[in-house]
């Protein structure tokens, strides 16, 4: 008997072994397998086990794999092959590029605790098979393209701790079962198309710690089990339809720290249990319908750092006690009808950087010390009944980056003072007050200001000509005031609209179509008495003088022109060289060029209007003949301030290296000439004009072919450009579609790059104050930082592959006051339009595979312009995604 069951022993180790062997055999065979179909990066070291490669975890003996990692590696291909690991107990697909349906063979994967294929872009609907993995503790699905509802069969996973879905297009209602996970920590469902309630058990039995659910179609009240447990720390509902009223057990919650109820139907007031949460740290309830004061209560809660209650119908005076919220950072209250004083409390909050009291009833004054809310940014207090004058202490508010003072009762003049808020960018709002005196000099200092509105005051003198010192105006606004004499010649002011100027009887010129020199005639407004004889004999007399010295400018022409071409007979003069500037420095790279280009024929060139192509924000291009038959593109660079004179030998060096700096979509200087103060760029000149005059010029031609296939190799050449210069750390000042220049073949390269390094602030050889990109390109970051980064860049790209996939221009008057393409892009969801009536139908319609082609062009369109910088994506994966297009 003894050596039977040792026998039996042998037996079963034997065929543990063999198993054992077995399945070390099997998984090392799909690990294989796996790393054929997507070639992760670090696998396939033969030195080594496949237990030690990357993302890798086997179990103690290293027999089976128990874990996989491998997120964030920009992965591809069939993930099916992975479900044969069977004893995974993690398994992380996170942040690549997977695609098509979820495998449903990941239902087979009995042992496994965590999934996570977030960050991807896996399509159709959620498995049922998942409804298999028992053992599951946490689900996230998030940030793909899954449609359809949450399958019934998820109901069994009783031991989910979190239950993450969001950013996809799931659609359907959250069903009642999830309310019975005893387990349940995590459960978000952001950003999809869920609807109905909120199920009325939902965290009555869990340990239900986050919930977030906003941007969905969810309506009825917020339950009140979800606070039933007191566990729940972050709860966010914004940009639903629920209604109803917040419950009173919201306070049960000790431990909640953000409640975001915006964006919804809410009634009632707000309950004063809330002042039991002493974590609470962000409170935002705006855009509902809440009513009642406001409670006195938030003052308990001493964590808290923004309480947003803006666009409901709260009444009363803002409560003293908020003063004593030493870390409240953003007060915003606008659109409600609260009145009284700004409370004096108010300024104890030392941490506060924005102040939105605006839309409201508010009386009084300005408090003269509002600036000891020293980290103060945003101050927003226009459409109120504030009187009095504003204080000469606002100047100490130096970090001020907005303000906003529109529609109040403001009498005095305007403090010099603001002149000293060199940090002021975003907007100096004064408009619709009594404020009268002269416009200070001062305010030209503000050279980051973006917008500027003084209208509708009585407001009297001139406008300084120190204001062309604000170089980052794109907006202004002075009409309806007292103002005279002429506007000064300022670009900004040129562009304005003429409805800017406006209202002011004694304002001349550009814009406006007066004309100063009949502005200030005597008696202007007497017209019809009678004129002295003086006049009449000085008018004559200065007429005569006129004509006389016409006549003789014209003899004198004549005469020129006549000796020109005496000259020119004899061989003895050449056109206009007496008047030629002087070259300080010139040079040709490329050596088999020299002899071929004349850099005084390339001067002469640029001095004749004739020969201008583009203007551009920062120069203008001329094409110039050479004597040797040769063709250049010449481009004159603008200098304000001496630049080129005082960076020469900078400049020289970085064209030197640019000039080396090889991509076949970059436009490279072959060459430099420097007079005065004046740099030429020389390159080689592009027959087919710029991207802009194919897309906007050429499509409207009878003869037009439509040319999609040309159009997106376009937008991938550019996108390389571009990922190239970021490559080497170059950020582009100005990305249009005016800045792409198209060769015979019609490749495209990107021009301006000298531009971008000569003009860096970063690289010292000048400082731009200006705006830097054209109108319509420049991205919404930019009016908050004045800083151009490779994000901004990535905007002002998205916009050109807009203009390529629409035919539109980045600003058009149909779209509407206030709305460039982007905005009548993005808001084609909210008029009810799809995609497809986006495109340019001439393109769109010619085949279902163009069609197919715009559509996915289009997302990444959609990616590259989103309001959020981080959210943008890189440009090398732009041209991945755009390359993958044009493969498929």
């Amino acid at each position: 008997m003894a050596i039977l069951c040792f026998s039996y022993l042998l037996l079963v180790g034997f065929l543990s072994k063999s198993q054992l062997v077995t399945a070390q055999s099997n998984d090392q065979a799909t690990v294989l397998a796996i790393n054929r179909e997507l070639q992760v990066p670090g696998w396939g070291d033969n030195s080594t086990s496949y237990c030690n490669w990357r993302g890798i975890v086997c179990n103690f003996n290293h027999s089976f794999v128990e874990r996989l990692v491998i997120s964030r590696l920009d992965l591809r291909g069939n993930v099916t092959v992975i479900s044969k690991l069977k004893a995974l107990h993690q398994l992380d697909l996170s942040g690549n590029s997977f695609h098509g349906l979820v495998p449903s063979a990941f239902g087979d994967l009995s042992q496994l605790e965590f999934l996570d294929l977030s960050l991807n872009r896996f399509e159709g609907l959620i498995p049922r098979e998942l409804g298999s993995l028992r053992n599951l503790k946490s689900l996230n699905l998030s940030n793909n393209l899954l449609v359809g509802g949450i399958p019934n069969e998820l109901r069994v996973l009783d031991k989910l701790e979190e239950f993450q879905i969001s950013s996809n297009r799931l659609n359907g209602s959250i069903p009642s079962w999830l309310g019975n996970f005893t387990r349940l920590r995590v459960f978000t469902a952001y950003e999809n198309e869920l609807g109905g309630e909120i199920p009325d058990n939902l965290g009555s039995v869990s340990e239900l710690k986050l919930l977030n659910l906003h941007s969905n179609q969810l309506d009825g009240p917020v339950p009140k089990s979800i606070f039933a447990m007191g566990k729940l720390e972050v709860l966010v509902l914004t940009q639903n339809r629920l209604n109803g009223e917040l419950p009173e057990s919201v306070g049960s919650c000790g431990s909640l720290s953000n409640i975001r109820i915006g964006n919804n139907d809410f009634v009632g007031v707000i309950p004063k249990a809330v002042g039991n949460i002493s974590s609470l740290t962000y409170f935002e309830a705006n855009d509902n319908h809440l009513s009642g004061e406001i409670i006195s209560e938030f003052a308990q809660c001493s964590n808290l750092t923004l309480l947003n209650l803006a666009s409901n119908g709260f009444t009363g005076v803002i409560p003293p006690e908020l003063g004593h919220l030493v870390n409240l950072q953003e007060l915003i209250l606008s659109g409600n009808s609260l009145f009284g004083e700004i409370p004096e409390s108010i300024l104890g909050c030392k941490s506060l950087n924005k102040l939105d009291l605006s839309n409201n009833r508010f009386n009084g004054s300005i408090p003269n010390d509002i600036c000891k809310m020293s980290r103060l940014q945003y101050l927003l207090l226009g459409q109120n009944s504030i009187k009095g004058e504003i204080p000469h202490e606002i100047g100490n508010c130096i970090k001020l980056l907005e303000f906003q003072m529109g529609s109040n009762y403001l009498t005095g003049s305007i403090p010099p003072e603001i002149g000293h808020i060199r940090n002021l960018q975003i907007a100096l709002n004064l408009s619709y007050n009594h404020l009268h005196g002269p416009l200070p000099p001062e305010l030209g200092k503000l050279d980051k200001l973006v917008s500027l509105d003084v209208s509708n005051n009585q407001l009297s003198g001139i406008i300084p000509q120190s204001f062309k010192g604000m170089l980052s105006l794109i907006e202004v606004n002075f009409s309806s005031n007292l103002l005279s004499g002429p506007v000064p010649i300022f670009v900004p002011f040129q562009k304005s609209l003429n409805s800017s100027f406006f209202g002011n009887k004694g304002l001349c010129g550009d814009p406006l179509s007066l004309s100063c020199g009949n502005l200030y005639a005597p008696d202007h407004e007497n017209y019809h008495h009678k004129v002295s004889y003086r006049i009449i004999l000085a008018v004559i007399g200065s007429g005569l003088a006129v004509f006389v010295s016409v006549t003789v400018v014209v003899l004198l022409f004549m005469m020129r022109e006549r000796q020109e071409k005496a000259a020119k007979t004899a061989g003895i003069a050449d056109e206009g060289i007496n008047d030629q500037p002087t070259i300080i420095a010139g040079h040709v790279f490329v050596e088999n060029l020299r002899q071929a280009i004349d850099l005084d024929a390339v001067v002469k060139a640029t001095l004749k209007d004739s020969n201008k192509l583009i203007n551009g924000t920062f120069s203008t291009v001329y094409k110039a003949i050479m004597p040797s038959g040769m063709t250049l593109s010449v481009r004159k660079l603008r200098s304000m301030d001496r630049t080129i004179i005082h960076h020469q030998s900078k400049m020289i060096r970085e064209l030197e290296r640019l000039s080396k700096l090889c991509h076949d979509n970059l436009v490279r200087p072959i060459g430099y000439v420097i007079y005065e103060d004046v740099a030429l760029l020389l390159h080689h000149y592009l027959p087919n004009g710029t991207l802009a005059q194919l897309v906007h010029e050429s499509s409207k031609q009878p003869e037009y072919v439509p040319d999609w296939p040309i159009r997106l190799s376009i937008g991938i050449g550019v996108a390389e450009g571009l990922a190239f210069l970021h490559h080497v750390a170059t950020i582009h000042l100005d990305i249009s579609s005016g800045n792409v220049l198209l060769d015979a073949d019609f490749r495209p390269l990107i021009g301006e790059i000298e531009i971008s390094k000569l003009l860096d602030p970063s690289k010292g050889t000048a400082s731009i104050s200006a705006v830097a990109g054209s109108f319509g390109y420049i991205p919404p970051e930019y009016a908050y930082t004045m800083q151009v980064t490779a994000p901004g860049n990535v905007y002002s790209y998205g916009v050109v592959l807009l203009e390529i996939l629409t035919t539109r221009l980045p600003v058009d008057e149909e779209f509407g006051e206030g709305v460039d393409l982007v905005k009548w892009v993005h808001g084609a969801p909210v008029r009810g339009e799809t995609p497809e009536q986006i495109l340019d139908a001439k393109l769109s319609t010619v085949s279902f595979g163009w069609r197919r082609e715009m559509l996915a062009a289009l997302k990444v369109a959609l990616l590259c312009t989103d309001s959020t910088p981080a959210k943008r994506p890189k440009m090398k994966k732009i041209v991945e995604m755009l390359k993958e297009i044009k493969e498929n």
